[in-house]
């Protein structure tokens, strides 16, 4: 990937006058209000973590954590832990379109930088591919391999290298690499733009 692919503010088609990233001006397919779901039996295992948890005199009964479906629920604000975590540096999200599209663009949302605890996002994704699917049993089809930059804005959209007029119905997010944490891994939004298919 190549830095001017990746759309920053300020780019042609940004929105300058509210200073919205452009990905806000695009319709996102992987949005679970508009009928997106997660294919939870090809996700990778939620991180827990054991420090905190729910408990009834004294016996622990629950050990709360964000699922997959966070990443799909279009949070308008990122909070430091609304994330969903998987174990390791490398992990799969597979999500079922609200619609079949032609895939053009996708954006991945971290933390800033500024709002985390630590002042650092080590946990945030690093590279990652996204494939196409035109059913859930597949392995897909590769549309692109991206780097988030840790040290971009938090919102990145990416558009993809070769898009083709290939309608898919499902698409597959693959962490490689986050940028140095290595218990887990926190995948905060991630949306698919792209052409709906004409009936």
């Amino acid at each position: 990937m190549q830095e001017q692919d990746v759309s920053r503010p300020g780019d042609k088609g940004s929105c300058l006058d509210c200073g919205r990233p452009i990905a806000d001006k695009m319709a996102d397919f992987a949005l679970e209000s508009q009928g997106a779901s997660v294919v939870s039996t090809r996700c990778s295992e939620t991180y827990r973590i054991r420090s905190a948890c729910v408990t009834l005199f004294g016996f622990p009964l629950w050990y709360p954590s964000e699922s997959p479906r966070t990443v799909i629920q279009g949070y308008p604000v990122l909070l430091p832990g609304k994330c969903w975590a998987f174990h390791g540096v490398q992990g799969t999200l597979v999500i079922s379109l609200s619609h079949p599209i032609g895939v053009t663009d996708v954006t991945l949302d971290h933390l800033p930088r500024c709002n985390s605890p630590t002042g650092r996002i080590d946990s945030a994704p690093k590279d990652f591919e996204v494939y196409g699917m035109i059913n859930d049993t597949e392995e897909g089809t590769l549309l692109g391999r991206f780097t988030y930059d840790q040290d971009g804005e938090s919102t990145q959209t990416f558009k993809l290298p070769s898009p083709t007029d290939v309608v898919y119905r499902f698409v597959a997010l693959r962490i490689l690499s986050n940028w140095g944490h290595v218990e887990y891994t926190c995948v905060y939004r991630f949306r698919v733009h792209g052409k709906i298919a004409s009936t």
